[in-house]
């Protein structure tokens, strides 16, 4: 039996998969949502979101997909992993995400940029659909790629950009498109999105607990072992979502009540040497 059906949940709390259902929604991710929601509607082209790995990117853009398929007659497409060696190796893909077949047998970087403009044009000013696209994990995009989505951008109306691109980077991305002016300039949108404090912390450890189903007065975790795991964590979501599977997992084997502080204590200090030992 899992661990989770054990404690009374219906489902596993602290899955480590970008599950908008138990994506907690701290200020920071309020904020971001509703920024891009705003550019999106809008039709302002170009926003960036950045932050450090496990600032919660990723669920933030599953959780975005949602909300735009809901309110917009939108085309929503992502890229998960842009790391092409070549411009039109990266054109090609772009074709593919968006259902179009190669311009011919020898396509080349203009007659692939006329496929996607034309396609661009009647999705977004013929049909009136939103078309956005979101590619996370942007900091992997080459020079090349990014003067690629600096064109692309150039395709609009009087009023609005035919495309909402969204990159979503770690914070090495940066100074990269800083330096590229013409990039830079044609951002509506700039986000950076801080870990959580303590309280939040707190906040988002229950919240997926009563999304797992937990419905009991008695707190599985008690504020010393969530001060324990701030602590360690320093409020990254993804950290706090494994040390919490951890601190769970071991509540189990040991048949203890909660989560305290010596547990997690013990769980951090067994962390603390594995890293140093891959170190």
């Amino acid at each position: 039996m899992s661990y989770y059906k054990i404690l009374g949940l219906e489902k596993e709390p602290f899955s480590t998969s970008p599950d908008p259902e138990f994506f907690y929604l701290s200020q920071e991710h309020k904020a971001a949502l509703y920024r891009l929601r705003i550019a999106v509607k809008l039709k302002r082209g170009l926003s960036v979101i950045l932050g450090d790995i496990g600032t919660g990117k990723t669920t933030l853009a599953r959780r975005l997909f949602k909300v735009v398929k809901e309110e917009e007659k939108a085309l929503f497409y992502m890229l998960l992993n842009p790391a092409y060696d070549s411009q039109n190796e990266f054109l090609s893909y772009l074709l593919e995400l968006f259902g179009l077949k190669s311009p011919n047998a020898s396509p080349t970087t203009v007659g692939y940029l006329k496929e996607i403009e034309k396609f661009l044009f009647q999705k977004s000013v013929e049909e009136k659909n939103t078309v956005v696209l979101l590619i996370d994990e942007a900091q992997k995009l080459t020079e090349p790629c990014l003067e690629t989505l600096r064109t692309i951008l150039n395709y609009e109306t009087n009023e609005y950009k035919i495309l909402q691109l969204i990159l979503m980077s770690q914070m090495e991305l940066l100074p990269r498109i800083r330096s590229l002016k013409n990039f830079w300039d044609r951002i509506a949108l700039k986000y950076v999105i801080n870990p959580l404090d303590e309280g939040e912390t707190k906040e988002m450890i229950n919240f997926r607990l009563s999304q797992a189903g937990y419905n009991s007065r008695y707190p599985i975790f008690k504020d010393e072992a969530i001060s324990e795991i701030y602590n360690f964590t320093q409020g990254y979501p993804r950290k706090i979502t494994m040390l919490c599977h951890d601190s769970l997992e071991q509540l189990i084997m040991r048949k203890k009540e909660f989560v305290d502080k010596d547990l997690v204590k013990e769980l951090v200090e067994k962390e603390k040497k594995l890293s140093a030992i891959e170190v």
